[in-house]
């Protein structure tokens, strides 16, 4: 194979190498050799990171912690925060400041222009493989959920979302306008990213207390789904405010209109084409047949959702709440686990790699301002989402505590507003640094707060178990008692079985 000059074949990524045209074998080698430093860099990266999520999810889980926090802290100590191994560019970090890129160039002789190449390159592909790893997350989240049961509690998903995202953006931005003074576009930039929920890390939690499947549970994926959806719309909005001064009125139809079309005909589609996808995957013959063609499905579904402005993840729990309804449903959630294992633990690793705690330090003044508005923001930030289980009126018995405390992290989506509020200048430092403690804070005090509120809660399976059990006990009991006979028992079950 004939490596471009320039081209680095891994991240798809060109370098400008100076190098004469007069000497394209020598061109040739030297790109292919940064190819196999970048390659190299990933491959540690990705034992740095392994290591890391093992290590500190292992931890946890024997602190009876969720095992997504010990991967966040974990993130944090390896990254920009601690111990430098795993950083990403951008905020005045560069190859110099990764320990693990000083060590690959001591060990390939780079200078410090092919360092710096090597490092963006290596940092686009983790970072790539990052959002495959939530894309994978929430294709196998759909697999586990339950289409009927979400569109029965549509309607109450549908509440928490509005009220978790109405009512923190307008505390957020009222208070920072009146109690701080602050200017309207970057208090309503703030507000905004108060809107956020991060719907992986709610999920990952509920799958590990075998809660995803509880009817809260279903109710917590709803509204985070819808969550995101706004959240986009949100987002959309306050970055038209922050280039312009203005909405775009245009954007924000085509977002809400997509939005509503994507989901809602992608489900119907995928339901009526469904039957189609277990005959092909039953004619194929090769090896894979039944994950290689649902993560194509999967991926072309992220990929539409992409396109349209939306998020990619929305395209692949669809692709999962679909494949969900076929009798391939048990053989796929076991086949995916292994690639979900493999993948998503990057993903939460990367977002504590990226978080800089280094704003929580009282002793910096630069930092007191900010502290004291964050802790502003985040009372809003946990009161706003916490309220949201308390709408529900009039419903069954639920566990309202837990619903609204699924809805609090932030996570990435919050790290997203953050970035692209202080990259357009709206919001000063003092503000920006406010934004960043609220999403640490909100990020990792819900999934303990999270296990706490489902604590008393038996799993869903156990409930049914449980049901089956005393439903046999009473048929007993009213055999025993002549109020039933063994010959209508028998009658009823072939009727029921006709």
């Amino acid at each position: 194979m004939v490596v471009s000059p320039g081209l680095n074949v891994l991240s798809g990524i060109d370098f400008w190498f100076p190098i004469s045209k007069t000497t394209p074998v020598l061109a040739a080698a030297t790109a292919a050799e940064s190819s196999s430093i970048v390659l190299a860099s990933v491959l540690l990266s990705l034992v740095i990171v392994y290591f890391a999520s093992k290590l500190g999810g292992e931890i946890c889980a024997r602190l009876n912690l969720p095992s997504v926090l010990g991967e966040l802290v974990a993130g944090v100590l390896v990254g920009v925060s601690a111990l430098h191994l795993l950083v990403f560019p951008g905020g005045g970090i560069d190859a110099s400041s990764s320990l693990m890129m000083q060590m690959v160039q001591m060990s390939a002789q780079l200078s410090s222009e092919g360092l710096t190449a090597v490092f963006q390159s290596q940092s686009e592909v983790i970072s790539v493989l990052a959002e495959i790893g939530v894309v994978i997350l929430l294709f196998e989240i759909g697999l586990e959920s339950d289409l009927k049961e979400l569109i029965r509690v549509g309607p109450q998903a549908a509440i928490v979302a509005v009220v978790g995202v109405v009512t923190p953006f307008t505390l957020g931005t009222v208070g920072l306008m009146l109690l701080f003074k602050v200017a309207a576009i970057p208090a309503i930039f703030a507000g905004a990213a108060l809107t956020a929920t991060s719907i992986g890390i709610t999920a990952r939690v509920l799958a590990e207390i075998q809660q995803l499947a509880s009817k809260e549970g279903q109710i917590i994926i709803g509204a985070a789904v819808l969550d995101d959806v706004l959240g986009i719309i949100v987002l959309a909005v306050v970055a038209g405010l922050a280039k312009t001064g203005e909405v775009q009125v245009g954007n924000v139809v085509f977002l809400v209109v997509s939005a509503v079309v994507f989901l809602v005909g992608s489900i119907w589609l995928g339901r009526l084409l469904s039957p189609f996808f277990v005959i092909l995957v039953n004619e194929l013959r090769t090896r894979g047949q039944l994950l290689i063609t649902a993560l194509i499905f999967a991926f072309l579904l992220s990929y539409v959702a992409a396109v349209i402005q939306l998020e990619a993840i929305l395209g692949a729990f669809a692709a999962g709440l679909i494949l969900a309804e076929t009798e391939k449903r048990k053989e796929l959630e076991a086949q995916v686990k292994p690639i979900a294992d493999m993948l998503v633990p990057i993903f939460f690793v990367v977002v504590g790699a990226r978080t800089d705690v280094s704003v929580l330090n009282p002793f910096v003044p630069e930092n007191r301002e900010g502290l004291i508005m964050s802790a502003f923001l985040v009372v809003v930030a946990i009161v706003g989402k916490v309220i949201t289980g308390f709408t529900l009126f009039g419903q069954s018995p639920l566990n309202r505590w837990a619903i609204g405390i699924g809805m609090i992290p932030r996570g990435e989506v919050g790290l997203v507003f953050a970035a692209i509020g202080a990259s357009s200048g709206v919001l000063s430092d003092s503000l920006q640094a406010a934004i960043i403690v609220m999403v640490i804070l909100t990020t990792f005090v819900a999934p303990p707060l999270l296990r706490v509120a489902f604590s008393n809660q038996a799993a869903p399976i156990a409930l049914s178990e449980e049901a089956a059990i005393l439903d046999a006990s009473a048929l007993v009991d009213a055999v025993d008692d002549g109020l039933v006979t063994e010959t209508t028992l028998v009658e009823d079950k072939q009727t029921a079985s006709e």
